[in-house]
């Protein structure tokens, strides 16, 4: 006939700290004025219970209980100092650090409680595959001549920004027709196709910007070219339209 086995629980703590504020929760001790002969006596109490099943103590949970054995000494313990006039400052309480250290670990245990409550909900959420059809942006046509116009204010902001305070310049003349043929050559250089950008460089003047973008309006205007765009917010670009086969004199 076999001998029932005699089992022994004891609790398992994460560290001394963790033991500690068991035993401060299970005498409902305030934190913050810890009986120290006592928590140190449950404390040792505690320890004991594992070199009589021997079971290895880790470091950790005797260096505690060093330390809440120098404690208890500072506080049994009369003052042994000589009082001078200099020394009026009031002692600090041996218990000071504990307390700070076990309050820290106390607020994280509780973030970590609710971190785990989060994660263990989490895993319990599936969220299926959508079965719709993915979206397809498709490009913008018929674009707007004021967006046109945004663009070039765009321009002309940047080329503000990088202009210097003073300079002398002589005077320069563009007019709209030259604008045309120069626009198209640009064009057919490119294989009939450019971003609007690229048009104007950092060194052109303002007065040759307004001419350049004059002129395009205009080839819009009498079809030459158009303006479109690959997708939404995407650079603007100007092409030549396809029925343009005539050449420039």
């Amino acid at each position: 006939m076999k001998k029932e086995q005699y089992k022994v629980h004891l609790e398992s703590f994460e560290g001394p700290l963790d033991l500690l504020l068991h035993l401060i929760e299970k005498n409902r001790i305030d934190i913050y004025d810890i009986p120290i002969a006592l928590l140190t006596e449950q404390y040792m109490a505690y320890l004991a219970k594992f070199k009589e099943f021997n079971i290895e103590i880790a470091s950790e949970f005797l260096v505690m209980a060093a330390t809440l054995l120098q404690i208890k000494s500072k506080i049994l313990l009369p003052d042994t100092k000589i009082e001078t006039e200099t020394t009026d400052e009031e002692e600090t309480d041996p218990r000071q650090e504990l307390v700070e250290r076990l309050l820290e670990y106390r607020r994280y245990k509780e973030i970590s409680s609710v971190l785990s409550e989060m994660a263990q909900e989490a895993g319990q959420r599936y969220f299926r595959k959508s079965t719709l059809p993915e979206p397809k942006h498709l490009p913008p046509t018929g674009l707007d001549v004021k967006l046109l116009w945004q663009a070039f204010q765009n321009v002309l902001e940047g080329q503000i920004e990088h202009a210097p305070l003073i300079a002398n310049v002589a005077r320069e003349q563009y007019t709209i027709e030259d604008k045309i043929v120069s626009l198209l050559a640009i064009l057919k250089e490119n294989n009939g196709n450019i971003c609007f950008n690229a048009v104007f460089t950092p060194k052109t003047s303002k007065t040759e910007l307004i001419t350049t973008f004059l002129a395009m309006l205009e080839l819009i205007k009498i079809k030459r070219i158009s303006v479109y765009q690959t997708g939404l917010f995407s650079p603007i670009y100007l092409k030549i339209n396809e029925n343009d086969d005539t050449e420039d004199k």
